[in-house]
């Protein structure tokens, strides 16, 4: 049975390989053969990834991530597709699914919101929900550095506190263009933002998320 974790790797790899090695994207600066060798690291070399969050590490995962990097670009498009290795944490499907399919959807978006075109992606409910659920678990983490109170509300009225403080913003969208949004690409998020001016101001250029 095919998750939503499988479902945006596969999607990412048609993004990534249409988008080409060198297109810019959301993350990081990064090229999209940057963003590949970024998945490619976190599915096949946890003693590099693990850099990601212990600082000791940073300067390894770079090298590793680099040597990655120059990999021809095909090749990492397929170790995406592939997907991890048996041994892989990520080969387990319970893991896969919580850890991977935010991941692989916010970095899907990075590479088609970096280009001169694009639109809101139409989600399946189903899909808005998985990633909504997944959005309030983890609001309080991802708006850690908010410089105001924020609210993120779905249309239908539900909300998550994602900071207390004062002034309040409220942030209205649906499920995915919330996720981008407290993930840190605010600029690129469809959604309406309520609140006192300087608030606004302030979380939109705050950097959000992770």
């Amino acid at each position: 049975m095919s998750t939503h974790a499988k479902r945006e790797r596969l999607l990412l790899a048609d993004l990534l390989k249409s988008a080409g090695p060198e297109a810019p994207t959301l993350c990081e600066n990064w090229t999209a053969r940057e963003l590949a060798a970024h998945v490619v690291v976190r599915d096949r070399r946890a003693d590099a990834a693990a850099g990601l969050v212990i600082k000791p590490l940073a300067a390894r995962l770079e090298r590793v991530q680099a040597e990655f990097a120059a990999k021809p670009y095909e090749e990492l498009i397929q170790l995406i597709r592939s997907g991890p290795p048996a041994m892989s944490p990520f080969a387990l499907k319970p893991i896969d699914e919580a850890s991977n399919t935010v991941e692989f959807y916010v970095h899907g978006e990075d590479v088609r919101r970096a280009q001169p075109e694009w639109s809101p992606r139409e989600l399946d409910p189903v899909f808005a929900d998985a990633l909504w659920t997944r959005l309030e678990r983890a609001a309080r983490v991802l708006g850690r550095k908010a410089p105001v109170g924020l609210v993120l509300r779905r249309p239908d009225g539900q909300t998550a506190v994602a900071h207390r403080g004062t002034p309040v913003v409220t942030v209205t969208g649906e499920p995915g263009e919330l996720t981008m949004f407290a993930f840190g690409r605010q600029e690129k998020a469809d959604v309406e933002v309520e609140g006192d001016k300087e608030a606004v101001d302030r979380l939109l250029a705050a950097k959000l998320g992770i």
